[in-house]
């Protein structure tokens, strides 16, 4: 067996009518609380009233994770359902709506500090934890993945609208991220020691609000023994979700390999990384990417391609081709938009919610479920 995984995944709430955001989170949840969801399994409020969180409980392989999710995901939708809602995955709303802050101190200690750049940040991420033995190896393994994380991001585009328009990019959510202090590729760090003493800098220096607020798409978990990334939009589908999965712990489970062969990471530009987080977030797999080992312009699907080969020992079979998915989140929202109006996009996010798009390399695509 290999690394242990967990996914939390975040969620917008839609009007069913309107199909903008709408602020029944509390509404929701304490109708989920009526419900089972997976062992381990928890839904949280977010920050604003319009979003939802599914947190699964630590998985022994992707199979179980993806049963943890379709169920936590079934029962959110159905809780919605009951309040004139529906549930979407996507990094940005597509039209929009209200949602107020929701209460609670930190939540305001937060928006005291960030203001304006926090009161409509209806942002939503995919996170995946992987365990580790501590949070030493922790702080190693997240130096062997920052070169990966645009790619990842990459993987994951799914939030091209914003207000009902395209703009461009195939994460917005990104872009709005990008204006957090720190935020980008994790700096590289020497120890847990010294993770901690710089984040608790940041925070003396008044940029964030706590040591557990880092806005780095990967990090040692402040809350539990794993490798926490943050570098993926939220996920539309399961099938998408877990690929997200699979791939993440594969990168965890290849460094925790070549920290045990005594393999460091390597280092790399900075200002190199920054531009194929932002080359990520605005083409996907649609477009060029940046490669941070030689800092210059290739196909981001030659990076995806080298993510698959440097991870090939120890990913799972099940996320092997012809199966693979990536950059199809940005896409469908596109294809639906274009079709009909980009409330129609808003339609096929919720549709997606419980089912899956399994996408071959030849471009083909069957409708399946997620399960």
């Amino acid at each position: 067996m290999g690394a242990t995984v967990g996914v939390e995944e975040e969620f917008l709430l839609v009007d069913a009518g309107t199909r903008r955001t709408t602020p029944r989170a509390r509404a929701v949840l304490s109708r989920v609380r009526g419900r089972a969801l997976p062992p381990g399994g928890q839904a949280h409020g977010e920050m604003l009233t319009s979003q939802l969180e599914f947190a699964s409980g630590v998985c022994g392989d992707l199979a179980e994770l993806r049963e943890q999710l379709t169920a936590g995901r079934a029962a959110l939708a159905e809780a919605a359902a009951a309040e004139g809602a529906r549930l979407v995955s996507s990094g940005t709303p597509v039209l929009g709506g209200a949602a107020p802050i929701s209460p609670g101190e930190r939540f305001d200690l937060i928006t005291d500090l960030y203001r304006e750049q926090v009161t409509d940040y209806q942002c939503c991420g995919c996170h995946v934890h992987v365990g580790v033995p501590d949070r030493d190896t922790a702080v190693a393994v997240v130096n062997h993945l920052r070169p990966w994380l645009p790619t990842l991001l990459a993987l994951s585009v799914n939030s091209p609208f914003e207000h009902g328009r395209d703009t461009g990019y195939g994460s917005w959510r990104m872009m709005h991220q990008a204006r957090f202090p720190g935020s980008g590729v994790t700096p590289r760090f020497t120890s847990a020691a010294d993770h901690d003493e710089r984040v608790a800098r940041l925070v003396d220096c008044g940029v964030l609000a706590d040591a557990s607020m880092t806005f780095w798409l990967a990090r040692p978990s402040p809350r539990y023994p794993t490798v926490e990334v943050r570098a993926a939009d939220a996920a539309a589908t399961v099938d998408e979700a877990v690929l997200q999965a699979g791939l993440t712990r594969a990168l965890v489970e290849t460094a925790l390999a070549d920290l045990a062969e005594g393999r460091e990471a390597g280092d790399f530009d900075e200002q190199v990384l920054a531009a194929a987080v932002w080359s990520a977030a605005r083409y996907g797999l649609d477009g060029p990417a940046v490669d941070p080992w030689r800092g210059v312009r290739v196909p981001a699907t030659d990076l995806v391609r080298a993510l698959l080969d440097h991870v090939a020992p120890v990913l799972d079979p099940a996320l092997r081709a012809p199966a693979l998915v990536g950059g199809e989140g940005a896409r469908r929202q596109r294809r639906a938009a274009a079709a009909d109006g980009p409330a129609a996009a808003v339609d096929a996010l919720a549709a997606a919610f419980l089912g899956a798009d399994v996408i071959t390399p030849t471009g083909r695509a069957h409708r399946g479920t997620s399960g």
